[in-house]
């Protein structure tokens, strides 16, 4: 948490990054992104809260272009063909963008706090990590991370060789995990139409995002 004689988070520095560009099998493969979720596309609760954490925003997407690119971001593909997960998008926006640090968060999970990048920072600053990760409380939650753009050899390197596991790059790295079990609500994240519906629910009856 933000102390008072914390290392003030370099927002400037900061890009946020959100992954977009996954298949979405289980949702039918429909662009997971673009789907209402109680009246509203769920990219719009990520980019609400995201865009007070950088000092610019990216969507990694492989596919609708266009209609992210209406909420005035640049949108960044994969660097390489075939839907190969997050460490590609990650690894597309780092090219892309000019910062030192690359803030990322799922499009699925629409319940991103809006001190993820100041609590993962200061977490990083402590151990003079490269790249922090969220916990749960019970095990590293991948996506949510901030990441040292500078790890862009690496993380192409990982890629050529043909490593897809977001983990196992993570251990090959200087990364610390932050506590974050005290905001559960931020990792559910929506896969299937059921899970869309019973969020949806919970959210008109009064729980904010």
């Amino acid at each position: 948490m933000h102390r008072p004689d914390a290392t003030p988070y370099p927002r400037e520095q900061v890009t946020a990054g959100i992954l977009a560009g996954g298949r979405a099998t289980r949702m039918g493969g429909h662009d997971k992104g673009l789907l209402e979720l109680a009246g509203r596309p769920m990219i719009e609760y990520v980019l609400d809260a995201l865009r007070g954490q950088a000092a610019r925003v990216v969507i990694n997407a492989n596919r609708s272009f266009e209609a992210y690119e209406r909420y005035g971001v640049t949108v960044v593909r994969d660097r390489q063909d075939g839907f190969l997960g997050p460490l590609a998008g990650m690894a597309g926006m780092m090219a892309a963008v000019d910062t030192a640090w690359l803030l990322t968060a799922p499009c699925d999970s629409p319940q991103v706090p809006a001190d993820l990048g100041p609590r993962l920072w200061q977490t990083v600053v402590r151990e003079r990590a490269d790249i922090g990760v969220a916990d749960n409380g019970e095990r590293l939650q991948p996506v949510f991370a901030l990441l040292r753009c500078a790890l862009l050899p690496e993380l192409e390197a990982c890629l050529a060789a043909g490593e897809r596991k977001i983990d196992r790059f993570y251990r090959q790295q200087h990364m610390v995990a932050a506590d974050f079990s005290d905001c559960p609500k931020m990792f559910v994240n929506v896969n299937t139409p059921a899970e869309r519906d019973a969020l949806a629910a919970e959210l008109r009856h009064g729980a904010k995002p």
